[in-house]
């Protein structure tokens, strides 16, 4: 084979072989096929379209480039979630140990924050002492004892992906939804759970920008993961806004903490239920997704989520004196900002990527990968969508250790607001299942 016909075939349009997909995918991760030639493949790919026997092949030839993990050791059905991303969204946090509590194995593997999306990793990480890099064997270890264990992606998973994405981030190559799927499916398959449910983003601080594009990434996940043996369903939510009040790192911990103590936000509480309710149903310790809702509420309200948490923060050498003092042991920014109202009204809109990149300023998060992260600084949002507003009441607090980029990201956050006279129609969350 060569990979001039490979490209030439798929630029007219025609559908690769496994074999021929296999061969390229091998070829660039051991350095034997050029960028360029790959870069002409993606976007030859992204013109004409994988289809789903395509999109399987690739995720496969991705998901055989580096280690498969094998969970069968661990009793249970295993079951992740994976979120497409966005801004305050730190789900996982208190949504991994309110599901483990109930008895369903949670194998998660997280990534980090870029731009003006937030990293579950980098979350976890403002816990002084906490660790994501943990062996094969001691995340075994920590699935069999205590049922979770939340960790960052080995090197030695799927290294095709981390190439192709880093070659299809300079290409514009990165919104299409076979190549998403492939880049998603080949992490979470090596993973080695059983089940997935997606919380597949769409809105303004969403990589998807509408619902139809969001169902489409929705369906394929699920079609992906079932074409491999794997059991799937998945949410579309809304991200026009963040989600919960907090956006930050160390404050995303704290916020995740008091949703555990029965006191979070209702937006984050919501998504929480939905999804594990969905994990609990997959994982056979709920007997519909509405059950499953129920037993999570149960869970927070008995202290059962909380305990697991802290055993998971203490298995993996985190300081557990943040649940009861996170002001005193999570990293905290030295001073506070407010940004008021400029009138009387009704908050319409909460523009959730730039209030990220607002964050992201303020030291939140990375521009690129060198960027160091400072964990105690954020937005503390005091108003959202659809909440009556006075002139000059605080809607917000940015919370800083530098003032030398302040004055931008108050700008950046002033934005992302827009003040109706009228008032607004209540925000919906979660607009369909799939």
């Amino acid at each position: 084979m060569r990979v001039y016909d490979i490209i030439f075939k798929k630029r007219e349009g025609q559908p690769l072989t496994k074999e021929e997909i296999k061969f390229i995918i091998e070829g660039y991760t051991i350095g034997e096929i050029p960028d360029y030639q790959i870069a002409a493949f993606l976007m030859a790919s992204f013109l004409k379209e994988l289809s789903y026997e395509e999109t399987k092949n690739l995720t496969k030839a991705m998901l055989e480039s580096g280690d498969i993990y094998d969970l069968s050791d661990v009793d249970g059905i295993k079951v992740d979630k994976h979120s497409t991303g966005g801004v305050g969204d730190k789900v996982s946090i208190p949504l991994a140990p309110l599901v483990a509590s109930l008895g369903v194995p949670v194998p998660m593997m997280s990534g980090r924050g870029l731009g003006h999306t937030g990293g579950t990793l980098d979350k976890l990480e403002s816990i002084p002492g906490f660790t994501t890099n943990l062996s094969f064997e001691q995340f075994i270890d920590s699935l069999k004892r205590i049922n979770v264990a939340m960790i960052g992606q080995s090197k030695r998973i799927a290294p095709a992906d981390k190439k192709l994405y880093a070659l299809r981030d300079v290409t514009a190559t990165v919104d299409n939804i076979s190549l998403i799927t492939a880049s998603i499916m080949c992490k979470k398959i090596a993973e080695g759970a059983d089940a997935y449910v997606f919380d597949v983003k769409v809105g303004k601080g969403a990589f998807m920008r509408s619902i139809r594009n969001a169902k489409q990434l929705a369906s394929s996940l699920i079609n992906i993961a079932e074409l491999f043996g794997k059991k799937a369903r998945a949410i579309i939510s809304n991200m026009d806004q963040p989600l919960g009040n907090k956006i930050g790192n160390a404050l995303e911990i704290e916020e995740s903490i008091e949703l555990l103590k029965g006191h979070g936000p209702k937006d984050l509480l919501e998504v929480v239920r939905e999804l594990g309710g969905i994990m609990l149903f997959l994982g056979d310790k709920a007997d519909s997704p509405v059950t499953g809702k129920e037993k999570i509420s149960d869970a927070i309200s008995s202290g059962m989520g909380l305990k697991k948490f802290i055993k998971m923060v203490e298995n993996q050498n985190g300081d557990i004196r943040v649940v009861d003092e996170p002001g005193k042991y999570l990293p905290q920014a030295e001073y506070t900002y407010e940004v008021k109202a400029e009138s009387d009204g009704w908050i319409k809109e909460l523009n959730a990527k730039s209030i990220g990149i607002s964050a992201l300023i303020l030291g939140a998060g990375r521009e690129n990968k060198e960027s160091v992260i400072d964990p105690g600084v954020g937005v503390i949002l005091k108003k959202k969508i659809g909440d009556k507003v006075m002139k000059n009441e605080t809607i917000a607090e940015l919370k800083y250790n530098n003032d030398e980029k302040l004055e931008e990201a108050v700008e950046r956050f002033n934005r992302a607001v827009v003040i109706s006279e009228k008032s607004v129609a209540k925000y919906q969350l979660i607009f369909d299942r799939i």
